[in-house]
């Protein structure tokens, strides 16, 4: 029987989000001053996300990011996180739900967001769903299928085992699967595609290697 997730609010990944994220790196370099990022993130449609997500932006997808730094444009050895899905997953140290009332609060903010929808409740299949989405998402965009698919441990995220698949560039390693929620609450689950330099973490290892790759995963990803 699939462990069940409270509640999960998601806003599809697509190839053009993916090209967006993956051409940061090379964007010409804004520098980290406020009217020159002001003016960025007019251009491309973006703002600010200060809720959400703490000090980060909504792209013109929709979707956060966050990045090293304060500016994400022409940095590339800055990390940059994409959050396309939040997941409220059951606690079983939370029997009583205390916490239930003011999560569900949270999940209801990024539900309600333009263009993100939820379901409440819902199963890990529904949270793989949206991964392999966005995991289509990514082939698409780079013509490649993952080099790498292995469920998540608990040492890597709170919550149900969710699938991480893993693809690289010359210079770059893309990770989409579940991470820690860094907002400004914790309990909660990204669902999300990271861009982070390959010299964040050694060689990847081999698919039998299960706690190297979970290793190598969360020096790309944790943030």
């Amino acid at each position: 029987m699939p462990i069940p997730v409270h509640a999960l609010a998601h806003r599809p990944l697509t190839a053009a989000a993916v090209a967006e994220l993956i051409a940061l790196p090379t964007a010409p370099r804004i520098p980290d001053d406020g009217d020159a990022i002001d003016a960025e993130l007019r251009r491309r449609g973006w703002s600010w996300e200060h809720e959400l997500v703490c000090d980060s932006f909504r792209t013109g997808y929709g979707h956060v990011l966050c990045s090293d730094g304060r500016s994400s444009f022409g940095h590339p050895d800055a990390r940059h996180f994409l959050v396309f899905g939040e997941l409220y997953p059951v606690d079983p140290f939370d029997e009583d739900m205390a916490n239930g009332p003011w999560l569900y609060g949270l999940m209801d903010d990024w539900q309600q967001q333009p263009g993100w929808s939820g379901r409440r409740p819902c199963t890990v299949h529904d949270c793989e769903a949206v991964l392999a989405q966005a995991a289509q998402a990514v082939t698409d965009h780079l013509g490649t299928a993952p080099e790498r698919t292995v469920l998540s441990s608990t040492a890597l995220v709170t919550g149900p085992a969710l699938t991480h698949r893993v693809w690289r560039t010359p210079t770059h390693a893309l990770v989409l699967g579940p991470a820690a929620d860094n907002g400004p609450y914790g309990y909660l689950t990204h669902l999300q595609l990271s861009c982070t330099p390959l010299t964040c973490g050694p060689e990847l290892p081999p698919e039998d290697n299960e706690d190297g790759l979970a290793a190598w995963i969360t020096a790309h990803v944790d943030w």
